[in-house]
């Protein structure tokens, strides 16, 4: 009788251990256990810790609650300005109610992952090159628009999403290379060009002031004789006064006139002594009236 009583308690407690075993289940802390009891979802959502289910009639699914990072892969597709590119991106989110993820969506890592690759495409398609390459701000909060509205239905929320990157054919790049080197050299002409008006300007009025005071010229003369001299070159520089060659030129112009005036006087003469032969018989006093009427008026000298 003692024997039967202690058979019968090993194995009731070998049923209890298989019982046990077979019901206890752990959800960690990041995860929520979703219990689904002959094919229908019971209410309670199992929080984290220790739990327990009937064997055989109820099953579990654990649903990780943490941020997931899903990356898209690149899509290709034509902007709204006709240009290929291709574009790919990064989507952050969470699940925010397990059941719905469990129940009303067969994978929802999968769902979220053609609904962005979707978005993506027709985000490309709606924006120029222009807004892909510098307002990628704006671009996000419209993918991560798109992406959310039908997330929500599945339990999912989306936390963030950004484009990584954006490639270009290599045509694209030459000519956008080109287009910013063009630009680069034109703001160069620009401020060159600026510069020299200013400059010009400047020296306008050091001419004037200097004008004024002619001894500033000569120190600035000096200024830049020292300032050649500061330097280890061989170049000699010797000051030369401007009024000295304005002198010398006003000398040569002067002894150039007198020497055409003195020219021009000698052919008159000879002029005049080739008419007097024949002119023989006439009168002194016609002479002299005939030469002087074919003596031209003298040229005054510069």
């Amino acid at each position: 009788m003692v024997e039967e009583l202690v058979t019968a308690g090993i194995a009731l407690a070998s049923a209890g251990v298989v019982y046990v075993s077979a019901a206890a289940r752990v959800v960690k802390q990041y995860e929520r256990g979703v219990v689904l009891r002959l094919g229908k979802l019971t209410q309670a959502v199992r929080g984290p810790g220790f739990t327990m289910i009937v064997p055989g009639v109820d099953r579990m699914r654990k649903v990780n609650m943490q941020i997931v990072t899903m990356p898209v892969p690149a899509q290709e597709g034509i902007t709204h300005d006709n240009v290929t590119v291709r574009v790919d991106a990064v989507v952050y989110f969470k699940v925010v109610d397990a059941a719905d993820a469990v129940v009303k969506v067969e994978d929802y890592r999968f769902a979220v992952s053609q609904v962005a690759q979707t978005s993506l495409r027709s985000i490309i398609g709606k924006s120029d090159l222009d807004d892909l390459l510098s307002n990628r701000e704006k671009l996000n909060q419209g993918l991560e628009v798109m992406i959310d509205s039908p997330a929500l239905g599945w339990g999912v929320q989306i936390d963030r999403v950004e484009i990584k990157d954006v490639s270009l054919p290599e045509t694209m790049k030459r000519s956008m290379a080109r287009q910013a080197e063009a630009t680069r050299d034109r703001r160069a002409r620009v401020i060159n060009a600026d510069a020299e008006l200013q400059a010009s300007k400047k020296l306008a009025e050091a001419a004037q002031a200097m004008s004024d005071q002619p001894a500033a010229l000569q120190l600035r003369l000096l200024q830049t004789v020292v300032a050649v001299a500061a330097e280890k070159n061989s170049t000699l520089v010797l000051p030369f006064p401007v009024e000295l060659l304005r002198f010398l030129e006003r000398s040569g112009l002067q002894a150039q006139a007198s020497t055409e005036a003195q020219a021009r006087t000698e052919a008159h003469e000879r002029q005049r002594s080739a008419a007097a032969g024949p002119l023989s018989g006439t009168a002194p006093g016609s002479e002299a009236a005939l030469g002087l009427e074919e003596l031209p008026e003298a040229e005054e000298l510069p």
